[in-house]
């Protein structure tokens, strides 16, 4: 009886689902452009983005310049954004704020503009454009509306994403160091990476982590040279030494950074336990 029950209910559900296709499908082909604007509304306000978007994509070319036309610019780019299309949402975001700069979503739109480029910034590893495109974004919605309340969440989502910005810098350094001598002096370049990413992100909470493999590098560096060079890079990793501890008196690299600060004072020692150079 229960199996029974199912199969009829399967079976009325399935009809409304044809039924309602070949509906929308009479719809399409009625080329009613006053009834699309009426359903695709209708579509959008049920959350059925795939039939609205559908209609709005072909609505806003027809209506282009009359009083329909904002409305539809703005529910476009919500339905493209509720299925998750953050490219073409976030185009049609920009559309809106290009055309509509008083309209009544300007300020929101701005805002998504930018959270589209943040929802498709990519893992720290991969091609950071879309990251550096919405820094740019959050930061033209706060010079435009300084005053708004999304500028908090605004400022946030940018320290993220400098963040993932410094970070694969950091894994760009770490990439250096871990290829050593190969094919070359690779430390060089790891403390350039790491120099170049604490000038650009001062602030970045991988300040320890950079701060700390650059003094490994420079300790390396003078490990590996050859005897001309050794003193002078063996100073310059005690110099670094003494950098790092001052700022981070308290480091979890702390035990590393003082066996680094040994050794390398020991390379400033010679033969008869007389200081070289400090």
């Amino acid at each position: 009886m229960r199996l029974k029950y199912g199969v009829i209910v399967s079976v009325l559900i399935g009809g409304l689902f044809l039924g309602g296709c070949s509906q929308y499908q009479r719809l399409i082909k009625s080329q009613d452009y006053e009834l699309w604007y009426t359903k695709a509304m209708e579509y959008y306000q049920e959350e059925d983005y795939t039939r609205a978007s559908t209609l709005f994509s072909e609505l806003i070319n027809i209506y282009r310049g009359t009083d329909k036309a904002e409305i539809i610019n703005y529910a476009l780019a919500n339905s493209l954004y509720g299925l998750g299309d953050y490219q073409i949402a976030g185009h049609y975001y920009q559309e809106y704020g290009r055309n509509y700069s008083v309209g009544e979503h300007a300020e929101e739109c701005q805002y998504l503009s930018a959270y589209c480029y943040y929802k498709r910034s990519p893992k720290p590893r991969l091609d950071q454009t879309n990251t550096e495109d919405a820094i740019q974004e959050f930061q033209l919605f706060i010079n435009m509306y300084p005053n708004s309340a999304r500028v908090e969440e605004a400022t946030r989502l940018m320290d993220e994403l400098r963040d993932k910005l410094v970070f694969k810098s950091y894994l760009s350094a770490r990439l250096y160091y871990d290829l050593g001598d190969y094919m070359g002096n690779n430390y060089q370049s790891a403390v350039i990476a790491a120099e170049n990413s604490l000038k650009d992100f001062p602030d970045t909470k991988y300040r320890e982590e950079l701060s700390f493999l650059i003094l490994e590098s420079k300790y390396i560096q003078a490990e590996k040279s050859v005897v001309e060079k050794k003193i002078e890079r063996a100073r310059k990793a005690v110099d670094e030494y003494y950098n790092f501890i001052n700022e981070f008196p308290e480091s979890k690299f702390r035990k590393k950074a003082d066996k680094i600060l040994k050794d390398s004072e020991s390379m400033l020692i010679n033969d008869n336990n007389e200081v070289v150079a400090i």
